[in-house]
Parts: structure tokens; sequence; C-alpha cells
């Protein structure tokens, strides 16, 4: 099995939700949809379900056209960010209830929806309502209602935003192990590249309604291929400094300079994009991180056991990783220092160019 996008597109009242697009996605694979709020992962998900149609191009399942078949003919499910359950139905009749709509057997009924309620672990749960449910609890009843069906294709859009934290970490451990055992193609819409990564799979960055770059997940945010890749694969977003090059040495802002060597030695003359990750900028200065910068601190963020600075270097505002709890006050000047080796480079037109020595580990 395999769901195939053939140059589709999608324009709606003269705008363009979807640009040209062509992607395929395997059986048996877990696929996220990565990007921001409004960058066209529902769009997509609504073309691959067949409910809304594309202005250009085609849809493909197992090599077979299906653009224009209604998403009641197609062998899809689909579970959204709310939990939609029958209130007035029992958790396995909930569960049932795709099953009964395409005439099954009580018989089989009743053994798919054991075997569905225990791979999610709702087995002594089955009789009670939704209601008596908890949130997570609820939406496992609505992830077994869509797997239950067999589905050859499962979207998921952002399933677990309405979740508590520990509800979502727990749920995040248990999809990937869930649809290991379907065989299915899975598509998992997220605007968390955290959750992009503990899923693993393959990942495809939305941006504008463009898919900017798909492959295996690792390969994606430790090679974006261009500044909007990187933008959308990091959180917090990705610091930007201008650069440039001259012979054998860069030069960063603040008259810093470093010897061009690995990757970088082969780059021409010019001026560059670097990019860095929060992780790579620290308060405290490594025996490896050469460059010091100047910001003034705009606002903190403490997450418990590290601390987000968000500080303002000119006109770019950057987000530095502090170990432990920092007390800063906005309007603080305050050193930073950078690990050269560990930078994206991107040309001016936002093309990936080279990646620093230590980079690809970090």
């Amino acid at each position: 099995m395999a769901l195939e996008f053939a140059g589709v597109a999608k324009v709606v009242a003269g705008q363009t939700h979807i640009h040209p697009t062509d992607l395929r996605l395997e059986a048996g694979s877990m696929n996220v949809l990565l990007g921001p709020t409004l960058s066209g992962k529902t769009s997509l998900m609504r073309l691959m379900a067949g409910l809304d149609q594309p202005t250009a191009g085609r849809v493909l399942w197992n090599d077979r056209d299906v653009t224009g078949v209604r998403v009641q003919d197609r062998e899809v499910a689909m579970v959204y960010q709310q939990f939609i359950n029958y209130p007035t139905l029992s958790v396995r009749d909930n569960i049932a209830s795709p099953l009964k709509l395409l005439g099954r057997s009580k018989a089989e009924i009743d053994r798919e929806v054991g075997k569905v309620a225990e791979m999610l672990k709702l087995g002594p749960y089955l009789d009670r309502r939704p209601l008596e449910l908890s949130g997570g609890q609820q939406q496992r009843c609505a992830l077994a209602r869509a797997l239950v069906k067999g589905a050859g294709l499962v979207l998921l859009d952002e399933p677990l935003a309405n979740l508590d934290y520990k509800l979502r970490e727990e749920l995040r451990a248990e999809i990937p192990r869930i649809f290991a055992e379907q065989g299915a193609v899975f598509v998992y819409a997220t605007t968390e590249p955290e959750e992009a990564l503990l899923l693993g799979g393959n990942t495809a960055t939305l941006w504008q309604g463009r898919v900017t770059q798909f492959g295996p997940t690792p390969e994606v945010y430790r090679h974006p291929k261009d500044r909007i890749t990187a933008r959308v694969f990091s959180d917090p977003p990705m610091n930007f400094l201008t650069i440039s090059k001259a012979g054998h040495r860069l030069m960063f802002g603040e008259g810093q300079t470093v010897e061009a060597s690995g990757p970088l030695a082969a780059l021409p003359d010019g001026r560059f994009t670097a990019g860095f990750r929060a992780s790579h900028l620290r308060l405290g200065r490594h025996s490896d991180m050469a460059l010091q910068f100047h910001g003034k601190v705009a606002v903190t963020e403490i997450t418990g056991s590290e601390t987000f600075v968000h500080l303002d270097h000119g006109s770019d505002r950057w987000i530095a990783l502090a170990e432990g709890v920092h007390h800063l006050s906005s309007g603080d000047e305050l050193p930073v220092w950078l690990n050269p080796d560990q930078v994206y480079v991107f040309d001016e037109a936002g093309t990936f160019v080279a990646l620093a020595a230590t980079a690809a580990a970090a």
C-alpha cells in the first residue's frame, strides 16, 4: 500500500492553500506533518482523505487514481484534536460503530473490538460511557474507533493537543508501538518539533502551503535543506546571524573572526547566514566555545532545570539555553558564547550550503 501525491495543489478563492506537491507515503510508515498553524497541515490531510478535491494534480492509492473518489469510498480513518465520541454509547459501542456500519457479523465485531481495546488498554472501560473516562482514555477511545476499521490510511490531526502534559507524554510513547502493529499508512500532524522527534518515522516540514522537505525525521532535523526548514524544525526557533567569508576567515558580526575549517573552508567568499539552535548558544563559556557576543535580555522562561533567555542582538532576537534557574532582569546586558563548529550555513537565498564540523551530532 502507498499514498502518492502527484503535483497536487489546492487553490480556494484565488488563494493558494497547497502549492504543487509530490509526496509518496509507504505502508507501515509513520509520517509526521510538521509546521506552524496555517502552514497547510490540515489542508493536506483533507486532500489525502478525499474530504477536499485538488485544483490540480492526482491522488494515487496503491497506484490507482482516487482523486475524485469520495471519502466514504476510501480506506481512510481520521482522528481529530477534539475527542469525537458518541456520548450516549458505551466505549464498546463507540469502538464498534464503524464495523456495524460496514455490516460485519457480531462475532467479528466482538473479536476486533476486543483486540483493539486490549492494544489501547481500554478493556476495563468497555461498559463505561466516554464522559466517565479521563481525557487520555477518551482520546484512546477515538483512536480505537479509527483503528478498528483496519483502514489503509489513518490520519491524526494534532490528536494530543488538548491533553495535559502527562497524558501527552504517555500517549506519545504508546503511539509508535500501536502503529507498528497495524501496517497502514499513518499521517500525524503537529506544530511541535519535539513531538516529531519523539514519534520518529518520516517528517514533512510545511511552510505557507509548501512541503519544504521530506525524509527520515532525524535526517530532516539534522540536515535541513534551507532556512525555512531549519526554522520549522527548531523549538525554540533557530537563531540566525549574518556572516561573511574572505579567504580562510569567517567574520561573525562584532569584529570576530575564526578560521574557516572543515566544510566551511570550501565556501566561496561572500555573505552568508549562520543558523544555530538555542542549545548551541550558552550563557557560560565552555572550552569549545570560541565566539562571544553581547545581547540585551528581553524575556526569560524558566522550565525547572533549564532557562531559556530571549536576547536582543542588534535587530535580531536570539534564544539561549542556560542550565539551571537564572533570574535575569529585562534590559540586562549579557555575554553569550557560541561554538562556531555548531552552525548551519545558508546562502543569501536561504539554501543550505554547509554543515560545520560537529553539528551533525548535535
